[in-house]
């Protein structure tokens, strides 16, 4: 049932903000998702009472309002071929093993929030993964204004088992906006 509650999202969307781009939409739509309930606990998966993951819920759960207003969606750019992770997208997922201990994914911003806006860095690192990222804040002096930021994961002490998965979360707070990007790290 979620793809017409998207579609009906989107719809709004494109009513509200002819001029965002499809992607713009998406990535509105990605990171102003949640992934806990109304008590404050994780989303359960509604097939085994566990917690969801990105891969049983994506994002999370979307937030039709937040959407709308999402201060800071993520635009993809065109470039030519790049690495998987490299793609521009409003998440990161990479692989991580004994071949490549470390992955640095590059991300770009743009801001369709307030103008004179200062974004706060907060981490939730995936289990096993440390995760540093260029920037601590971002800072916009106009709406449509564009950062860029990158964000080395490595894997942290003794690797985990193969096809191992962790999530974690960058979260980008500027006191009104709360702009999410899950990261996924699969180890091989």
């Amino acid at each position: 049932m979620a793809t017409p509650h998207v579609s009906g999202i989107v719809a709004l969307l494109k009513h509200n903000h002819r001029h965002w781009l499809p992607t713009v939409i998406k990535s509105a739509i990605m990171t102003t998702t949640y992934t806990k309930d109304q008590d404050g606990n994780p989303i359960k998966d509604e097939y085994d009472g566990k917690d969801a993951g990105a891969f049983t819920m994506g994002s999370g759960h979307v937030d039709p309002v937040e959407a709308n207003d999402p201060g800071g969606p993520i635009v993809c750019s065109q470039v030519q071929a790049i690495e998987p992770e490299q793609l521009n997208y409003p998440s990161i997922s990479v692989s991580l093993g004994a071949k490549s201990v470390s992955k640095t994914v590059n991300r770009t911003v743009t801001n369709v929030g307030d103008a004179n806006s200062v974004y706060t860095l907060k981490v939730d690192n995936p289990e096993g993964v440390d995760v540093d990222v260029s920037a601590i804040s971002l800072t916009f002096t106009n709406e449509g204004g564009k950062q860029d930021f990158t964000v080395t994961l490595s894997i942290q002490g003794v690797p985990p088992k193969a096809d191992k998965v962790s999530e974690g979360q960058l979260v980008w707070d500027s006191v009104k906006y709360f702009v999410g990007s899950p990261i996924v790290v699969i180890f091989t």
